[in-house]
């Protein structure tokens, strides 16, 4: 819509802001699954991503974007992260699932995912992709500890640390996987490398969300969701030949936080760069 005004297109930046208006109330509405957000419905009208559903009860996407978009109800998009940490975080397979359970034995037709074996890719494996946004919303919310954990289960670092992790995992630990299996003897087995875009996110959910360090237009954000046992941090950041010098450090509860010596008022509309 933003796009659309600097054209001079009212007309279609309207049409698109009223339809936001309509869908938000759509979500905040039937979107709604009891503690969470339902990801879609079927051609029958039957919904996908629900408690009431055999297979796939609740997915990580629906979750996690109802806090990205900043559309989502706080309190709700709340209980929609407790919902993620509680059914689809494995600290067994250290692996976030897309959903849970997969797709094997219902008349349902989700599209392709269902061509997967059971915890293969995204029928209810780890979709890496998908899973890093899982880390970006707990850091949003303020959820340090939780993005942080969240985080180091994404690191393929840490799905071979040892012969027997390596034998497990199977694939580079050097290089993020686009997917992880989950479920029976494939458990925690890692699936494609090199070519998945979620190592990019990944990185992003690093810098952007745990760290906190983004360039938002004009603007530099430094609004970091570290963990409660980070003292802080520092960086050096270089935007256009000019050097920035972050420096955070935790008092209680708090953060203090400087640019180049000067104090950031607003974590939210950080300093002019």
């Amino acid at each position: 819509a933003p796009i659309a005004l600097e054209r001079g297109e009212t007309e279609r930046a309207n049409a698109w802001r009223a339809h936001v208006e309509k869908l938000s109330a759509a979500l905040a509405g039937p979107g709604l699954d009891g503690d969470y957000y339902r990801r879609g419905y079927f051609d029958d009208g039957s919904p996908l991503g629900s408690h009431v559903s055999d297979e796939c009860r609740i997915d990580s996407i629906a979750q996690s974007w109802s806090v990205l978009s900043g559309l989502g109800d706080s309190a709700r998009s709340e209980q929609a992260m407790n919902a993620v940490i509680d059914h689809l975080v494995d600290d067994n397979a250290q692996i976030i699932r897309l959903f849970t359970p997969p797709f094997e034995n219902s008349d349902k037709e989700p599209g392709y995912i269902k061509g997967y074996p059971p915890g293969v890719r995204e029928n209810g494996g780890q979709y890496t992709h998908a899973a890093t946004w899982v880390v970006y919303a707990l850091a949003a919310m303020g959820r340090g500890d939780e993005a942080h954990r969240a985080f180091a289960m994404l690191n393929p670092v840490n799905h071979a640390l040892d012969r027997s992790a390596a034998d497990r995992y199977r694939v580079e630990p050097y290089v993020v996987a686009a997917d992880i299996y989950s479920g029976g003897p494939r458990d925690g087995r890692g699936g494609w490398t090199w070519y998945t875009g979620s190592g990019g996110w990944l990185y992003r959910a690093a810098v952007e969300a745990i760290l906190g360090i983004r360039r938002q237009g004009d603007r530099l954000i430094v609004d970091p969701g570290l963990p409660m046992n980070w003292p802080g941090l520092t960086a050096q950041l270089h935007l256009e030949s000019k050097t920035y010098d972050i420096d955070v450090k935790r008092d209680g509860s708090e953060l203090r936080i400087t640019v180049n010596d000067v104090l950031v008022e607003n974590v939210k509309t950080g300093i002019a760069l």
